[in-house]
């Protein structure tokens, strides 16, 4: 089944959202594939959002622990005017509490976590 996760904004909160149910979350790992989903043609508020194929790799306000096992590689940009995500598709996410995202690789030894960004 496939699930949406976007921001709402109102609750300053991410959602995961399929056809038969809906839950949000203040932070979400997306240790998954993924992909960017858009609907630029509809009539009002147009939106764009990432998709997941099953909830297995959703974990939902996941601990500082788990998250330092991944490097933190770049943001997930979405450009609202122009419907459109600076990545279309990649294999983990991290949704922050702040409304930023993550795109993550997996942490190898050897390797320095970044922080910044």
């Amino acid at each position: 089944m496939k699930f949406k996760i976007y921001r709402c904004n109102c609750r300053k909160t991410w959602s995961i959202q399929n056809r038969k149910s809906k839950v949000q979350a203040e932070t979400i790992l997306l240790n998954a594939s993924w992909s960017a989903e858009l609907k630029p043609k509809r009539k009002s508020d147009p939106k764009g959002f990432v998709t997941t194929d099953g909830d297995e790799g959703i974990i939902y306000n996941p601990d500082s622990e788990m998250v330092k096992q991944f490097i933190k590689v770049k943001k997930l940009l979405y450009d609202k005017k122009n419907v459109n995500f600076n990545v279309k598709q990649g294999d983990c996410l991290y949704f922050a509490k702040d409304g930023t995202c993550f795109i993550l690789n997996q942490y190898h030894k050897g390797s320095q976590i970044s922080e910044g960004d």
